[in-house]
This record gives structure tokens, C-alpha cells and sequence, in this order.
């Protein structure tokens, strides 16, 4: 069984807790955070409050990381010297630059570092991914992302590195529309250029921006276009569509769709999840349990 640990208890890592629980080859051996009463959380895993102390007591096989977004990078460094595999919720870096001397630190050590894009493994995306691999529909011409969600005050003022750029490096792109953003990229290839335009129609006293809009050119000619927003009233469905030279697919609702000469078909479904928030997607576990068993 590999040792496992989560650094950071903040909302998501519960998600992680669970899927390591649930692993037939992996084992939730430690857990650490700054804050002492969320040990109430893990009463039955040994606690730690500093990171050294977790690294220097614990034999571990791979880390969680899930933390704000400015320790992702320092922290993965600190781990992966140690010897110890390193999966880190997303984004990976506060930006480009520092992204690439992770990746740099991680090729000199010959470490390992997975990133958490878990709408990868959702059942749409798969079929959606078939489907484009198949050639029946001719060359991808374009695509869509779309994300329009809610954010209210209180979620900055709650936390608020969240609405600093020096801690979250962005707003909602690199923070909530970061996974329709990388399903664009899985999808359509590298990008060639963006043109984006950023603001903040909320008017909260935050640095970062709480809306986007962007058209992106990747390679092979496709058009890509993309708006997100934590500016609505609710977080309303992710959407993501492509036009194909025969065809036209698009994910909504947790659905995939095949546009026909009869209207749209409903032709996948993703998994249903009550272990999370809905927008989380329902494939954590997946995405998990695929970076363990590569070990």
C-alpha cells in the first residue's frame, strides 16, 4: 500500500480524503494544515501543523497538496526533494514562469507531479474525445467554452487570498473556469495566440477579475472562444461545444449532445456525484486513482 498524505484541509481535500480511503492500493497515513482545530476533522490521523515535521516523522509515499494557490509551487518543491511523488490541486504555479521552474525542479530530481484536471476522466469528455479520434466527422473547426457561476462577497472576504493576485494569481480563469479552459486545450491542441479581455463587473474590493472573455487561435486553424464569469446569480451549467466539418457536439448539464439532422441526441451522461459539490465534476476519484496506480 503507498502512504498518502493531504497538506491543506480546506474544502476540497475532503474530496481527496475520500478517494484515498477508497483506494485498494493507497493508505491515508497523515494529514496537515496550520490551523490546530482542524485536527477535530481527522481525530483518527495523525495531525501535523508544519510541513517539516510531516516530512521529517511520516515515510510517504505521494502527497496532496491543497493549498492556496501562491504554496503550490514552493511547497511541491519542498516535497519532491524529499523523494516523495507530489499531486497538486490545480492550478499548478501562480503563473507561467513559475510553473516552468517546477517543472524544471521536477526533471533534474526525475520526480513525479500530477496536476488535478479531473474533467478529463468524465464520461462526456471520453465519449466527446472518441468521437473527434473516430475522423466520421471530418477536422475540428471550432470551440466554445462557457462558465458562468456566482460568486458572492462573502467568498473573498471568507478567505481572503482569494481576491489578492500576489496569493490567487487570478480570478476566474485560473480559479473556476480552469478546467473548461483545459478541457479547450485537451481537446483542440496547442494554442497559437489569445486575445482576452478582463474586468471586474462585480465592483467587490478584489484585485483579480471576476470576468473574462477571449478568443483563442490554436493550431490546425481551429477558433476557439471562451467567456467566464463568477458574476451571475447562480453557477449555472458549464458548457462546452465543437463544430466539426460534419458535425457538431456539446457538453451541458453534465450531458453530451450530437447535433443530427433530427435534432440533438443525447449520446453520454456523466456519473452522477454526492460525495462533492456538483460543479466539482464526479471524477476526482478517477483522476486520482489513475495517478496512484501509475506510481
Amino acid at each position: 500500500m503507498l502512504k498518502v498524505a493531504i497538506i491543506g484541509l480546506g474544502d476540497v481535500s475532503f474530496i481527496h480524503r475520500k478517494a484515498i480511503e477508497e483506494s485498494a492500493v493507497a493508505e491515508l497515513v497523515a494529514v496537515c494544515d496550520i490551523n490546530p482545530t482542524k485536527h477535530e476533522l481527522y481525530r483518527d490521523i495523525p495531525f501535523y501543523t508544519q510541513i517539516d515535521d510531516l516530512l521529517r516523522k511520516q515515510s510517504l509515499d505521494v502527497v496532496h497538496i491543497c493549498l492556496p494557490h501562491d504554496l503550490h509551487v514552493p511547497v511541491a518543491k519542498q516535497v519532491i526533494n524529499k523523494g516523495i511523488a507530489v499531486f497538486l490541486e490545480k492550478p499548478v504555479a501562480l503563473n507561467y514562469k513559475e510553473a516552468c521552474h517546477l517543472y524544471e525542479e521536477t526533471a533534474r530530481l526525475n520526480a513525479r507531479v500530477g496536476v488535478c484536471f479531473q474533467n478529463r476522466y468524465n464520461e462526456t469528455v471520453k465519449v466527446l474525445k472518441e468521437k473527434l479520434a473516430s475522423n466520421d466527422y471530418g477536422k475540428l473547426v471550432a470551440i466554445k467554452g462557457l462558465v458562468a457561476w456566482g460568486r458572492p462577497l462573502s467568498y473573498y472576504t471568507s478567505k481572503p487570498w482569494r481576491g489578492m493576485m500576489a496569493r490567487a494569481g487570478g480570478g476566474t480563469i485560473i480559479n473556476q473556469a480552469i478546467h473548461t479552459y483545459d478541457l479547450m486545450q485537451y481537446i483542440a491542441g496547442d494554442i497559437v495566440d489569445v486575445k482576452a479581455s478582463l474586468s471586474n463587473i462585480t465592483d467587490y474590493p478584489i484585485e483579480v477579475e471576476d470576468t473574462a472573455v477571449a478568443q483563442i487561435n490554436f493550431s490546425d486553424g481551429v477558433h476557439g472562444f471562451a467567456m467566464s464569469t463568477n458574476a451571475y446569480a447562480a453557477n449555472s451549467s458549464v458548457e462546452c461545444q465543437v463544430i466539426l466539418e460534419r458535425g457538431k457536439f456539446t457538453i451541458k448539464d453534465y450531458q453530451l449532445y450530437e447535433t443530427t439532422d433530427q435534432g440533438k441526441v443525447c449520446i453520454a451522461e456523466d456519473k452522477v456525484s454526492t460525495k462533492s459539490k456538483s460543479y466539482y465534476g464526479p471524477s476526482h476519484q478517477e483522476a486520482i486513482e489513475a495517478f496512484i496506480k501509475r506510481y
